[in-house]
């Protein structure tokens, strides 16, 4: 290797670890509203961030919440009659996640809103007791539900057209369980398990029924799960063999066969959470952050990462954690951090592209006009994907 070559390659590294040498940089924003004192953001669309808070505010139970960008525009998303609820995913004005109390006779139900409290729509179907809304994407909302096969529950993924009569069951045959996490178009993502994955949980890709069903497992994995979509492009997670037992977050274009390991050097473990054009989000931990999970973003390679974490020091609080869950078509980033008392706050990681890039950035925005739907933390709230 030539002098050159190896100086080249050093500034590529270093180019690669530092936030000020990255094309795009980022502002963080924390969305706590006023008397919220733990929060969380799962999803963002456009102008539009959703998630949950709890605190003196809220009578210290869990509320779904709605935000414009800033901790005082948030909006308490719970319906009279519901004690909690959460919200996990946005599209347009619309707003999915899942509630209880005595409204429905205490079991979680699926909900959607547009904006307000007052504008519920509860989506769950006769059958079930218990249903969850994780995704939404135009007219088409997924998650899954439980219902009671013999003496015990099985889970299904399911899919939504705006109202509880509209929904299908998107379980495959050979699965007793599965979850629906994202939707794009016509296509669905999640993951599933039963005697055709030896009881192992593997991705799964759906475009709009049961029999549609692809297995995303790659070839050495033991186990994965699909967590976003976009376009032709799904996202998650996955370890086996090939990775020594370790989560690596994962990439795929619509088969098993197209995985591409996302994996960064120094790591032990990662996810990927969600996926808007040629950008990836999830976390990460090892002796690269300090054994920390960390907020990630990475453009469709394993060299491409880049850690959001330290764009979180412009906020004047010390945090040793962060989470990276949901990014829009424009590049906002959702997620939550996590400060040395061990408090979650939601996050808004919003990019400040530098002055070379703006000519580019403002091309690009001609043609940006499609909207993209909006999407784990502590014992307050818990995400869907960590239910199983």
């Amino acid at each position: 290797m030539t002098q050159a070559v190896r100086a080249a390659l050093i500034f590529l590294a270093i180019g690669m670890s530092s936030p000020a040498a990255c094309a795009v940089t980022y502002t963080a924003t924390l969305l706590n509203s006023p008397g919220i004192l733990y929060s969380a953001a799962f999803g963002v669309a456009g102008s539009s961030q959703v998630g949950n808070g709890r605190g003196p505010a809220t009578g210290n139970n869990t509320r779904a919440y709605l935000w414009n960008g800033t901790a005082a525009s948030g909006v308490d998303l719970t319906p009279p009659g519901f004690w909690v609820t959460n919200a996990f995913a946005t599209f347009g004005s619309r707003q999915v996640g899942d509630g209880y109390g005595q409204a429905t006779s205490f079991r979680d139900h699926a909900l959607l809103w547009n904006g307000t409290a007052a504008s519920v729509v509860d989506l769950h179907p006769p059958g079930f007791v218990g249903t969850y809304a994780t995704g939404i994407w135009d007219e088409s909302q997924v998650g899954y539900g439980d219902r009671i096969v013999g003496s015990g529950f099985q889970r299904h993924a399911l899919l939504w057209r705006g109202n509880a009569a509209s929904f299908v069951d998107l379980n495959p045959a050979g699965f007793t369980t599965s979850l629906a996490n994202d939707v794009w178009g016509a296509a669905q993502v999640g993951y599933g398990s039963g005697p055709v994955t030896g009881s192992n949980y593997h991705a799964l890709l759906w475009n709009g029924t049961a029999a549609s069903a692809v297995d995303l497992n790659p070839a050495g994995f033991s186990n994965s799960y699909a967590n976003g979509v976009s376009s032709a492009i799904q996202v998650g997670y996955g370890l086996g063999p090939s990775t020594g037992g370790s989560e690596h977050a994962l990439l795929w274009s619509g088969s098993a066969a197209t995985a591409v390991d996302l994996h960064p050097v120094g790591f032990l473990e990662s996810r990927a959470e969600d996926v808007a054009g040629t950008s990836q989000i999830g976390y990460g931990r090892g002796p690269a952050t300090g054994d920390n999970m960390h907020a990630l973003l990475w453009k469709g390679t394993a060299v491409s990462t880049i850690d959001l974490h330290p764009f979180l020091s412009s906020t004047g609080i010390t945090f040793t954690s962060s989470y990276a869950y949901d990014i829009s078509a424009d590049g906002n980033i959702v997620g939550a951090a996590i400060d040395a008392n061990f408090l979650p706050y939601a996050v808004l990681w919003t990019p400040i592209p530098e002055p070379s890039s703006l000519a580019l950035l403002a091309s690009a925005s001609a043609i940006m006009a499609l909207a993209r739907r909006g999407r784990r933390l502590s014992d307050y709230a818990v995400h869907p994907r960590s239910r199983l």
